[in-house]
């Protein structure tokens, strides 16, 4: 199965220099590498022209974020699987082959991720995607591993192969024909859940996804935005609002978007409390802008069914917030 990782890079010089070296060390024998480059302004092509000649360099004209970024350079790529690597991921000895044989031995499977560490404290799950992903039915995103900002420690408790509902952009393996199936990565996100959007999309389409325990990476997090900053706020509350809109079944959208706007106040209410003024604006604006986008994402819904079973879990907000659960073994 010809592989490529492909790791999106913009203005990061930094990362590259430091996480590069153990992807090359541990890929080049089993994948192609290559460097998408979101119109950088800093020295990264010199860098990487100097010092690793061997990868290949896809250009683009414009940093358009995570997902136009993807799509514009996944064009130049002729693979059977795509790895989409965060440029901030150290990665281990024989991260590669146990995913890629996932593939190999069963076509319903489009899209995967490894196990993912947090660099800073390598034994306790990273944030973002820890041991594969599931959202609730207002569209919550939690991990094994990972419920809100509880990082559960690497205990061995979510070992071996397991089915999941999301993969993670820091580190999205996604079968390139199914990846094109779906038209790719929804551009108005620009970043932030896209890969909710992706891979919700392809399970409407009969596929699964996984996540392979025996593969582990380890990703620094907010390497290009940080979690203090207004616009991941914004982001993230936007884009949940469109993934429920795009992809819940339609008898049900409705009312769970109205519901999860309810909720959206409620942290607006606790971002003033908490005098983050900046965020409970981020809020006001991720609202305002799916208005302003509400007939472009309606248009978005694909004559595919959309299936009811997209939650294993009704409410993630009420367990971890009034009954104080905070690991996904007990919810």
């Amino acid at each position: 199965m010809k592989t490529a990782v492909v790791i999106l890079n913009w203005n990061g010089k930094k990362l590259l220099e430091e996480f590069l070296p153990s992807v090359v060390l541990h890929s080049k024998d089993e994948a192609e590498i290559y460097i998408v480059d979101n119109a950088s302004t800093d020295d990264s092509i010199y860098f990487l022209e100097k010092t690793y000649p061997e990868l290949k360099i896809i250009q683009n004209q414009k940093n358009g974020g995570y997902a136009k970024g993807y799509n514009e350079g996944l064009k130049n790529i002729e693979a059977d699987l795509y790895v989409l690597l965060n440029s901030d991921v150290e990665v281990t000895e024989n991260w590669l082959p146990p995913l890629v044989e996932q593939f190999k031995n069963n076509p319903q499977i489009a899209a995967a991720q490894p196990k993912i560490l947090d660099y800073k404290n390598k034994s306790y799950f990273e944030y973002a995607g820890a041991a594969g992903g599931f959202i609730d039915k207002f569209g919550y995103p939690y991990c094994r591993g990972r419920i809100f900002n509880t990082l559960e420690k690497d205990q061995g408790q979510y070992d071996g192969v397991s089915e999941i509902f999301w993969a993670s952009g820091a580190c999205l393996f996604v079968r390139s024909n199914a990846f094109f199936e779906t038209g790719g990565f929804d551009e108005d996100y620009f970043a932030h859940q896209e890969e909710i959007d992706l891979c919700w999309r392809l399970f409407n389409l009969g596929y699964k996804a996984v996540c392979v325990n025996q593969s582990k990476v380890y990703h620094l997090g907010g390497g290009t935005l940080k979690n203090t900053n207004p616009k991941k706020t914004y982001l993230n509350f936007r884009n949940s609002l469109f993934n429920l809109l795009k992809n819940a079944p339609k008898s049900k959208v409705t009312g769970r978007i109205f519901v999860r706007m309810l909720l959206d106040g409620v942290a607006g209410i606790q971002f003033v409390l908490n005098f983050k003024l900046s965020h409970f604006i981020a809020v006001l604006r991720a609202h305002l802008s799916f208005y302003t986008k509400l007939r472009k994402t309606l248009q978005k819904r694909a004559n595919t069914s959309k299936k009811e079973s997209y939650y294993r879990h009704k409410s993630i907000v009420f367990s971890y917030f009034v009954k104080q659960i905070k690991s996904f073994n007990n919810l």
